[in-house]
């Protein structure tokens, strides 16, 4: 009988461990899905380090209206507009997207007010001036229109997010690139957008302190266009003639990068070119040999990150301080052939 007993407890025992262990498989399968394909109510944020999660569209979800201030008509631009407004029209939102022609402190607090007076649910801003739009970006949140800043912030004022990648290690990824295809010496050109954008001068410290530690590349010159394509243009081709030596050119700004791909296809150079941003017509160059390396924040991620951002806020939810869309290099199959 104590055999017979010692029997069935030996099997009940194998039975239990059995039973564990196909719990442990479901339960492993399910964490899996979820991190492979969000469950169907639930959308997340696409962030490198801050994965929100938000209610999926209802059938009857509240009309919110939404506004989206660029420094400059660009067609990186357009590429996040488009990104925001596909997500929008998931959530019953309407964009309000404006931007000046050129980059313009004065039309940016201009269309802030606006977008104030019409009491909009919540405001997306690239500031020119991270200092100058602080007023500005307070009285929206007073007002009680959450702000958001991305791809360059305003950290002294009271908006309630930054949406983007850490512009001073983009900076020194640019510095990393370049350094790699020149061995670590060599001579540079820079050319960089508007020199009162908090992140662009944070790009261009990250590469200068990474270029003066690191390597013994010289920086011959740095010049910023103030998001003129005209200024970019004359800039660059300058910078050219005074150093027809250099061995590479960096462009911190989206507008420095589609100048360098039309004047390397003009003039047929045969030297490094390195800028920040993905677009169509940059895509093409990078297959054509025109750029050579790409440094991209995806920025196509952009849209739907700043309208899930401002959902949450508007819903009294709280949001991350920083939504990191992290940096990506794109180099090109030519990148060795340059000289």
């Amino acid at each position: 009988m104590n055999a017979r007993k010692r029997k069935y407890s030996a099997f009940f025992l194998i039975l239990v461990v059995i039973v564990s262990l196909l719990q442990g498989c479901q339960s492993n399968s399910s964490v899996m899905n979820m991190n492979t394909a969000p469950q169907t109510s639930f959308t997340p944020v696409p962030a490198k380090d801050n994965v929100q999660q938000i209610p999926s569209a209802q059938k009857n979800e509240v009309s919110r209206t939404f506004g989206i201030i660029y420094p400059m008509v660009n067609p990186t631009y357009e590429v996040i507009t488009q990104n925001a407004e596909e997500t929008a029209n998931q959530h019953n939102i309407k964009l309000m997207v404006q931007a000046p022609d050129e980059a313009n402190l004065e039309q940016q607090i201009r269309i802030m007010e606006t977008m104030i007076k019409q009491k909009l649910d919540g405001i997306a801003i690239d500031p020119v001036d991270e200092k100058a739009l602080i007023p500005v970006i307070n009285k929206a949140i007073a007002n009680g229109i959450p702000v958001v800043c991305f791809e360059s912030d305003s950290p002294g004022s009271n908006r309630i997010s930054f949406i983007g990648a850490d512009n001073y290690e983009t900076g020194k990824t640019m510095g990393k690139a370049v350094s790699r295809l020149l061995n670590g010496r060599g001579m540079i050109l820079v050319e960089a957008g508007m020199s009162q954008m908090y992140g662009l001068r944070q790009r261009l410290n990250g590469l200068l302190d990474y270029l003066k530690t690191e390597t013994t590349i010289d920086v011959l010159e740095v010049r910023f266009n103030e998001g003129s394509e005209t200024r970019a243009t004359a800039e660059l081709e300058q910078m050219i003639e005074a150093h027809p030596h250099f061995n590479a050119f960096i462009g911190l700004d989206f507008v420095s990068g589609s100048t360098s791909t039309l004047i390397w296809k003009a003039k047929g150079l045969k030297r490094y070119a390195l800028t920040l941003g993905m677009t169509p017509t940059v895509k093409e160059a990078l297959r054509n040999g025109q750029l050579t390396s790409v440094i991209s924040q995806n920025e196509d991620h952009w849209g739907e990150s700043i309208i899930y951002t401002l959902l949450q806020a508007s819903m009294g939810d709280k949001v991350p301080e920083f939504v990191d869309s992290g940096i990506t290099e794109i180099v090109s199959e030519y990148e060795d052939e340059r000289t």
